[in-house]
């Protein structure tokens, strides 16, 4: 399996790419705000297809490049249907003063040509990797991750994470659609229940696993 991931735009949003190997169809995970660029040159570096753009959640610095990524490549984004709105009004995902600090002028957002909804426990095949879809709101009502098998010793699965779990750390619940009891309660039945080999790789910062987190992440260790 290859997974290729890099922090793009101002905000060190990681977006990942994800294929059973060189010269295949790949997905494409949180093209945040200057992904493009990254997407088209890990596609070419390994010879690859996206045929999809999955989208953890709504908010703008994971899904501003959904819409030219996925027109690039004529690929299907899929996100979860409470944060669907925010594909074209990513405004009411933000407060007033984060939208003026973060897009920093009047910007025009469009759907995708192609947008499909993401459900609960939803098996999605895919580029010939098969993606489990738990969703965890919290962080946005619509927040997803998605898990795939790793066929590599001592790792289960990789799961992508979105804004849910960090490292050391959870996603922020303080803007619009965040609710902080829901947060812990969607780590208390989607994260805790993992297995500790299964490793994650988050929307912001480094990778790490359920087990290292289970030992030291504060917030996990409250649960």
């Amino acid at each position: 399996m290859l997974i290729a991931g890099f922090p793009a735009g101002p905000w060190g949003t990681n977006c990942y790419v994800a294929a059973t190997g060189p010269g295949a169809e790949c997905v494409v995970i949180d093209p945040g705000k200057d992904a493009a660029a990254g997407v088209a040159e890990v596609v070419r570096e390994h010879r690859l297809k996206p045929v999809a753009v999955l989208v953890t959640h709504g908010h703008v610095d994971h899904m501003w490049c959904v819409a030219p990524v996925a027109g690039a490549y004529d690929a299907t984004a899929w996100i979860h249907p409470s944060d669907r709105h925010l594909l074209t009004d990513p405004l009411a995902g933000l407060s007033p003063e984060s939208a003026e600090l973060l897009l920093g002028g009047p910007s025009r957002w469009a759907e995708p040509d192609d947008v499909q909804e993401l459900e609960d426990a939803q098996a999605l095949e895919l580029a010939g990797l098969r993606f489990v879809v738990d969703h965890t709101p919290g962080h946005t009502g619509g927040s997803v991750t998605f898990r795939t098998p790793y066929a590599q010793e001592d790792v289960s699965e990789v799961m992508f994470s979105g804004d849910l779990l960090f490292a050391g750390s959870i996603g922020r619940t303080d803007l619009p659609g965040g609710d902080h009891p829901t947060m812990l309660q969607s780590l208390k039945s989607k994260v805790l229940p993992l297995a500790d080999d299964v490793v994650v790789l988050p929307g912001h910062g480094e990778q790490t696993s359920i087990g290292r987190e289970r030992v030291t992440n504060p917030f996990l260790q409250d649960l």
